[in-house]
């Protein structure tokens, strides 16, 4: 992980990981901690222990204690903060992403939310392991654990992946 002035949340990825969750953009909470999911109402954190990717419930400023658990963490905006629908057009940046995975070949990369997933791939997609894939890499679609995405929060695709994870060898 190399932290990089023009960034704002660095890429926590690594060759090897067995997972790498992708938002869209850091929000506004996030991008002045310097932490992924730092909002006190975001469901990120409780999730991934509920799921059990990690033994314990991390705090977001924890984030890069993920890499020994095999997890990475990244964002298909990378310059921009804020709500999707406050980043301009143009913020979301699908081929980076698909770079950094194609380098990093983790097992699977699942999308924080339906929207991530749609700016990555392009088209509409349900929660869940997807059909199609980024080289070796599978996909995952989970729901936004995002406080504004309350309505629509899910732990169950999150339970899903987290079983698909552990019996892929993670924690």
């Amino acid at each position: 992980m190399l932290a990089r002035p023009d960034l704002i949340l660095p890429d926590l990825l690594a060759p090897g990981l067995r997972l790498v969750f992708c938002g869209t953009a850091a929000g506004a909470r996030s991008a002045a901690e310097g932490a992924y999911y730092a909002h006190p109402g975001n469901l990120f954190w409780p999730a991934l222990f509920e799921a059990g990717f990690t033994p314990r419930q991390f705090a977001p400023a924890d984030f890069p204690e993920l890499l020994q658990l095999g997890i990475g963490l990244t964002d298909l905006a990378k310059r921009h903060s804020g709500n999707d629908a406050e980043l301009p057009r143009d913020a979301f940046d699908a081929a980076a992403l698909r770079r950094k995975i194609r380098r990093c070949r983790p097992r699977l990369l699942a999308f924080t939310s339906k929207n991530a997933a749609r700016a990555a791939l392009g088209h509409p997609v349900d929660h869940g392991l997807q059909d199609e894939t980024f080289g070796d890499t599978r996909l995952f679609v989970l729901p936004s654990p995002s406080g504004q995405a309350r309505g629509h929060w899910n732990p169950q695709p999150w339970r899903a992946l987290g079983a698909l994870y552990r019996a892929e060898g993670g924690c």
